[in-house]
């Protein structure tokens, strides 16, 4: 079987030291996005569980499959799961949802818990599109952007180049850097377009490292124009696939000259985490 550059790792945890059966609130959140998907289980508003994988071409089908494997040797069930928020691209797709909200709310809440209540700037770098949002102390949006146009600038977009040059998708990243210089942006922001002018560099003769830190840069100046539409408030910090991208985040922050926040977390699961924790707040209102 031919190696498929572009498949990033799918996989999913769980914390040993969490007795569910003790707890109060148990409340999961599913995000079906374009091109990954993901389940997040909490107890008590604690990160119990979760699965991070890739989106089928059935909605339905990757929420349930997203949430069987977070639930996966937990000895758990979907019938203990209190209250579940169906969230992204795909919301309204998630069979067993309680509640739909959208990835813009879900993602800045996710933040809000994963990163800290001083993140008042967030950039969710997904699958086929990449939102800039403007949160308050409790993770509430105040303001967003969104540039869902084209693919490039997105984790699509890298799927795309991690196969034409025939690199891994998790190592395109630190691949980037290892050039003499660095490259001028390539021009064109359009994938199709992009992949067309990396292919004639490479004829060329341009090596595959450095057409790579070329898209990675013309990548992180396209999302810079976006978030200074919505004026870069810190702290600041980036969700979704591309997060994991360090030749995509480390000069976005060259030239933001704003040092994004780390989290311990899986970037990816920011819009489920959020949604989780709406299910649980919607818990305590039902039983106050």
């Amino acid at each position: 079987m031919a190696k498929e550059f572009w498949r990033w790792k799918e996989y999913n945890w769980k914390n040993d030291e969490i007795d569910w059966k003790s707890g109060s609130i148990i409340s999961a959140g599913v995000d079906v996005g374009s091109v990954s998907s993901q389940a997040v289980i909490l107890v008590d508003g604690e990160l119990f569980a979760f699965s991070n994988m890739r989106t089928g071409s059935n909605s339905p089908m990757s929420a349930q499959n997203a949430m069987n494997w977070a639930l996966e040797n937990t000895g758990m069930t979907l019938e203990n799961i209190h209250y579940t928020v169906g969230t992204g691209y795909g919301r309204v797709n998630v069979p067993f949802a309680n509640k739909t909200i959208t990835e813009i709310a879900c993602h800045a809440r996710g933040a809000n818990k994963m990163y800290g209540n001083t993140i008042r700037t967030l950039l969710d770098m997904g699958g086929q599109d990449c939102k800039a949002i403007s949160c308050d102390e409790k993770g509430k949006v105040t303001n967003f952007l969104m540039n869902d146009k084209c693919a490039a600038g997105t984790g699509r977009g890298m799927e795309v180049f991690a196969d034409l040059l025939s690199l891994p998708i998790e190592e395109i990243g630190d691949l980037s850097f290892e050039v003499d210089e660095e490259p001028e942006p390539v021009s064109s922001t359009c994938v199709i377009f992009a992949k067309s002018e990396a292919t004639g560099l490479l004829r060329a003769g341009w090596p595959k490292n450095k057409v790579l830190a070329a898209y990675s840069s013309a990548m992180a100046h396209r999302v810079v124009s976006l978030l200074e539409r919505i004026e870069i408030k810190e702290d600041f910090a980036i969700t979704g696939g591309i997060a994991k991208n360090s030749g995509v985040v480390k000069r976005l922050e060259k030239e933001l000259g704003i040092k994004a926040l780390t989290t311990t977390y899986d970037t990816q699961i920011a819009g489920a985490f959020g949604a989780a924790l709406f299910g649980k707040a919607l818990v305590e209102k039902e039983r106050k």
